[in-house]
């Protein structure tokens, strides 16, 4: 028993601490994806929000106070002025990050779209997690419906 507890250990840790402490750069996470048409697009590890707004700037602004207020999750990358935010979300107890890029791109007919796109780092299941935080800011910021705007 004592010898699976120091192999598990010595495995454990430094997979936690790896997942802690590898290095990122914003070239791999701060990056606009393709926005398509207002609504959800759901993926392996990802989903991605896409919403027609009237005022771009405030919907980005109250976007980033929701996100910045959300538990473990900081910026990363960009700014409001940039029209382009990424957050870094840890899961609490092993500390898995997630990146939720938020941005305003130009849709047809010369809307503006507000896009939300979260995906995880590390595996291939984020469990739901990202959708579930993105569905979240989106009912915060009064954008539920693909179909609404702000």
């Amino acid at each position: 028993m004592r010898i699976i507890l120091i192999v598990l250990i010595l495995l454990v840790v430094p997979g936690m601490a790896y997942i802690r402490l590898a290095p990122t750069t914003e070239d791999a996470w701060h990056q606009r994806s393709d926005p398509g048409p207002a609504g959800d697009y759901p993926g392996t590890g990802s989903f991605r929000a896409v919403r027609v707004v009237e005022d771009p700037e405030a919907a980005l602004t109250r976007l980033n106070q929701i996100a910045l207020a959300t538990p473990r999750t900081t910026r990363f990358a960009g700014r409001v002025e940039d029209r382009m935010i990424t957050y870094e979300t840890r899961s609490q107890i092993m500390g898995f990050p997630d990146y939720t890029t938020i941005y305003i791109a130009q849709g047809e007919g010369e809307t503006d779209l507000l896009v939300l796109h979260g995906r995880l780092r590390f595996g291939q299941a984020d469990m739901g997690v990202n959708e579930a935080r993105i569905r979240d800011w989106l009912d915060q910021l009064g954008l539920t419906d693909a179909g609404a705007s702000s």
